[in-house]
C-alpha cells in the first residue's frame, strides 16, 4: 500500500468519473484534491455537497470533505502530488473519429506542474495505441514520470460501491510503473488485473462495445416483434424463463450516454472501419427514436401533443449526455403538434412538471424509466409508448398496431 503521506490528484475530479474515485480514495485515508475548471462544481463539493446524482456518495463527501479532500481550480497543487490521476479521455469529433488534441494539450498542461518522480494514471478511455503516444511524450521531454493505464469500469450512479466490489486493471510499460498503479488501486478495489496498455485500452473497449452490441440485439427484436403488432416483452419473457442460455437477452431501450456509442466508434477506428457489428449496433440503437416515430406517424401525429417521461440518458440519473430523449424530441418537434418534455432530476429549464406533461398530451412515450413513473395511471383514450416495459399492463403495442389497448 503507498503511504498516507502520498498525495493524489484528480484532474476532472469534480465529474462523474473523477468525483467518486476522489471521495473513495479519500475514505480510505490519502490525501485528494480534485483539481477542476468549473467553480461551481468546486464550491458544492467543498461544501460537502455532490453536484449530480450518485448513490452513496454524498453522506460520505460530507465525511471527507475539509479534511483529505479538497476541490480547487489551482494548479500549483500539482507540485507537491505524487501521484496525478486525470479522467480527459479520447473523444470523438464531429466526423465520429478519435481525438488526441485535448489530452494532448492536458498532458502537456500537467507536466508544465508535475514534479520527476511522479505517476501519472490515464483514467478514462483512450483510444487504443494513445497511452503508448501519451508515454513517448513524456520521455521525449525528458521528464521522470511514471505512466500507468488505469481505465474505470463503473457504472454512472453505482460507483461508490462498484469501485470497491468490482477488479481494477492495470497497465503500464515499465515495471516501476505498473507496481505503483498497483499499490494504489489495491488499496480499494478487491483484485488487481495487470495487462499491456494496449490490452487495457481494448479490454475497456470491448467491455462498452459488448454492452452496446447487446442493446442492439434487444432493439433490433423490440422492432421486429412491434412493426408485426406484437409484444415483445411477452417474447422476452418466454425464451427467458427458466432458460438459462438467454440471460444475457437485455431488454429493450435507449442505448446511450457519454461512453458506449463513443468506445464502439474508437473501437471501429482501430479496426480501420471493419468493425461491421459496431456499425450496425449503432444504427439500430441510434435509430430506435426514428423507429418511434414512424410507429406514431400513422395516428394523426401531427395533430397530437406528445410527451416525453424521462430525459436522463438511463434510469435514476441527472445526466443527459447524449440522451436519446433529446433526438426524439426533434424528431417529434418536426412532426407532431406539440412536444412536452419533464424529468424528475435533469437540469433543465425548457422541462415542463410532470401532471402539465400527462394532462396535456394525447401521446405518452417513455423517455428514461425512472422509478417514480412506475405507478402512474393514465386515462384509456392516451396512447401509451413504453419502450422499457415499464408499466407492463399496458399493451402500448396492440395500441399502436389499432387493435386498442388493453387495460
Amino acid at each position: 500500500m503507498i503511504p498516507s503521506k502520498n498525495r493524489i490528484t484528480v484532474v476532472g475530479g469534480c465529474g462523474h468519473v473523477g468525483l467518486p474515485l476522489g471521495i473513495v480514495l479519500a475514505k480510505y485515508g490519502f490525501p485528494v484534491t480534485l483539481l477542476d475548471i468549473d467553480a461551481t462544481k468546486i464550491e458544492m463539493v467543498n461544501a460537502g455537497h455532490m453536484p449530480f446524482m450518485e448513490s452513496g456518495a454524498e453522506p460520505i463527501l460530507a465525511e471527507v470533505a475539509g479534511k483529505n479532500l479538497a476541490a480547487t481550480s489551482d494548479r500549483e497543487c500539482l507540485r507537491t502530488t505524487d501521484v496525478v490521476i486525470t479522467v480527459i479521455g479520447t473523444p470523438v469529433d464531429a466526423h465520429l473519429n478519435p481525438t488526441v488534441h485535448e489530452l494532448y494539450r492536458s498532458i502537456d498542461g500537467l507536466m508544465e506542474f508535475m514534479k520527476d518522480g511522479a505517476l501519472l494514471i490515464l483514467r478514462s478511455t483512450v483510444s487504443p495505441g494513445v497511452t503508448r503516444l501519451v508515454y513517448q511524450r513524456i520521455q521525449s521531454r525528458g521528464r521522470d514520470i511514471d505512466l500507468a493505464f488505469c481505465p474505470e469500469r463503473i457504472a454512472e450512479g453505482n460507483a461508490i460501491e462498484e469501485l470497491v466490489k468490482l477488479p481494477q486493471i492495470v497497465a503500464a510499460f515499465e515495471a516501476r510503473a505498473m507496481q505503483r498503479a498497483r499499490e494504489v488501486f489495491e488499496t480499494i478495489a478487491p483484485v488487481i488485473i495487470e495487462l499491456e496498455p494496449l490490452e487495457a485500452e481494448l479490454a475497456k473497449l470491448f467491455t462498452n462495445s459488448w454492452r452496446y452490441l447487446n442493446f442492439a440485439v434487444s432493439n433490433q427484436f423490440y422492432m421486429l416483434a412491434t412493426a408485426c403488432g406484437l409484444d415483445f416483452y411477452r417474447i422476452h419473457n418466454a425464451v427467458t424463463q427458466d432458460y438459462p442460455r438467454m440471460r444475457s437477452f437485455a431488454t429493450a431501450g435507449f442505448a446511450a450516454g457519454p461512453c458506449l456509442v463513443k468506445d464502439t466508434l474508437q473501437l471501429s477506428a482501430f479496426s480501420g472501419n471493419n468493425f461491421f457489428l459496431g456499425h450496425s449496433a449503432m444504427l439500430i440503437n441510434e435509430g430506435l427514436p426514428n423507429f418511434v416515430v414512424s410507429q406514431l406517424r400513422p395516428h394523426d401525429l401531427q395533430n397530437k401533443t406528445v410527451a416525453i417521461l424521462g430525459m436522463a440518458f438511463k434510469a435514476g440519473s441527472d445526466d443527459k449526455r447524449d440522451s436519446l430523449s433529446y433526438k426524439l424530441k426533434k424528431l417529434l418537434e418536426v412532426e407532431a403538434k406539440r412536444v412536452l418534455c419533464t424529468d424528475p432530476f435533469v437540469p433543465d429549464k425548457n422541462l415542463v412538471p410532470l401532471k402539465q406533461a400527462i394532462d396535456e398530451a394525447e401521446v405518452i412515450v417513455v423517455g428514461a424509466p425512472h422509478r417514480e413513473y412506475a405507478d402512474l395511471q393514465f386515462p384509456r383514450e392516451k396512447t401509451v409508448v413504453d419502450i422499457w416495459n415499464l408499466w407492463p399492463h399496458l399493451r402500448q403495442v396492440a395500441e399502436l398496431a389499432g387493435a386498442g389497448r388493453k387495460g
